[in-house]
């Protein structure tokens, strides 16, 4: 058996070990860590800790963040190796062993270019400084809306945390509520950052019951995430909540989707098809059938295995977790075609956990509500698509990825309020890069101009 890993919360001044646990099983459901629990009065403290604190440079604060990268993806922290940690997140979360290396390596590559980051988001005009010479003649001044920032983690993906990063090189103060599910990757990227220069008051990991990370939101100037907590405040200015991605693949009727088939197979099962950046519908411009039906051969191909073994390519939850998945599946899909049905989707391993293997099926118009069923295994539906059809079924889209060569077609899609990221051609739905927004930039959301004159 392995060695439980505590995780003491790191609060304004140090670590900190309360009376109460919350455990953290792996997808067998075996017992491998335990977090300590802050009360309500205490997240209430660490704020007024964080809002006293003198934030560093920005030099300073750039500097660190790129520290902690490099010590979050190769060093030892809390005690935990790389290697103990890729392990630990694995059996957590359930993703492949591939993904969480790539996840900690991102990080790291992400933490060195911050900077990159945030200045992508910052308006033209605009300077980062009142001392800024340009501000004599008067300037618009880039400055944070507030100074603490509070972090609920939701999903289960670790890459997700490498984004409020941006938060602090801009000057707040961060206080992350992690997922009790997957607590280590915010615990050691917080440990990393304190490790690299930050204060024990700029940066806190706050593991707590639901009544506490209330608080945790009401104190805090602005929040991000997407758990319980933040739906249960959402909407409101100073939340920004995660939504569910929806992502999409257009193919219109000038293309042969036989040259895109790999694109089109692996914006649905990358990084185990978990994602919100991951493909869930697929709209033709004619007969979905036959796409369909290659789609499902491919992903019907990919191998079960434990998440830890270097074959796994699919996530893996508890089997009791993986069949009410199935249930819900089988409810949703109604009518739908099952290339790729809900009977097969679960794979036991024998050990109280099992693969989600993929699914595909065929509905028969792009308005079906199947369309926006999202899971968090490689889960596809296909549709017909029509010019009649238009910007409707394409709406509410994180990624969508267009296979067209209709010029007219794709400045609508360009157009479309509610297409965060477009992508033509064979651009996965997942592709992203240093300085892109992934739903819009998070600094915009953070950040406000304000204008300066001075004599």
């Amino acid at each position: 058996m392995t060695d439980v890993i505590r995780l003491p919360a790191l609060g304004p001044t140090g670590e900190y070990v309360s009376g109460t646990e919350a455990t953290v099983h792996d997808v067998a459901g075996d017992l491998i860590g335990a977090l300590a629990l802050v009360p309500s009065v205490f997240v209430t403290r660490a704020l007024s800790s964080l809002r006293k604190a003198q934030p560093l440079s920005a030099e300073e604060r750039l500097s660190a963040i790129a520290r902690a990268g490099d010590l979050f993806s190769t060093a030892t922290v809390s005690g935990l190796s790389p290697d103990a940690y890729v392990h630990a997140v694995c059996r957590v979360s359930g993703l492949p062993v591939s993904v969480i290396h790539s996840a900690a390596q991102a990080t790291g590559h992400r933490a060195h270019n911050v900077s990159r980051a945030v200045e992508a988001a910052r308006p033209q005009d605009s300077v980062r400084d009142w001392r800024d010479p340009l501000t004599r003649t008067g300037r618009a001044v880039w400055v944070p809306k507030g100074e603490v920032f509070a972090v609920h983690a939701s999903g289960l993906h670790p890459g997700g945390h490498s984004l409020w990063l941006e938060a602090l090189a801009l000057g707040y103060r961060v206080a992350v509520r992690p997922n009790p599910r997957e607590p280590f990757t915010a615990h050691r990227l917080v440990a990393a950052l304190r490790m690299a220069g930050f204060g024990t008051d700029h940066v806190v990991w706050l593991p707590t019951e639901h009544e506490a990370g209330a608080a945790l939101l009401r104190g805090a100037d602005l929040a991000y995430g997407g758990d319980d907590v933040i739906r249960k405040f959402s909407p409101s200015p100073k939340i920004l909540a995660q939504e569910p991605g929806r992502s999409k693949i257009l193919v219109t009727a000038d293309q042969d989707w036989r040259e895109h088939l790999d694109t089109i197979v692996d914006s649905a099962s990358h990084h185990g098809g978990a994602g919100c950046v991951n493909a869930t519908a697929v709209f033709v411009e004619g007969d979905a059938g036959p796409l369909a039906s290659a789609v499902a051969e491919r992903l019907g191909a990919l191998p079960s295995a434990k998440p830890e073994e270097a074959a796994a390519v699919l996530p893996v939850q508890a089997v009791t977790s993986a069949r009410a998945l199935e249930k819900f599946l089988r409810m949703k899909a109604g009518d739908a075609k099952p290339w790729l049905g809900a009977e097969q989707v679960v794979d036991e391993l024998g050990d109280g956990s099992a693969v989600l293997r993929p699914a595909v099926h065929e509905v028969d118009r792009p308005d079906a509500p199947q369309l926006d069923v999202e899971l968090p295994f490689p889960c596809v539906w296909f549709a017909p698509w029509s010019r009649r059809d238009g910007m409707p079924a394409l709406r509410e889209t994180l990624t969508l990825t267009a296979f067209t060569e209709d010029d007219g077609l794709f400045a609508e899609l360009v157009a479309e309020p509610t297409i965060a990221n477009l992508h033509r051609g064979d651009w996965p739905t997942y592709w992203t890069d240093t300085g892109l927004p992934h739903e819009d930039y998070l600094a915009t959301f953070l950040m406000r101009c304000k204008t300066v004159i001075r004599s």
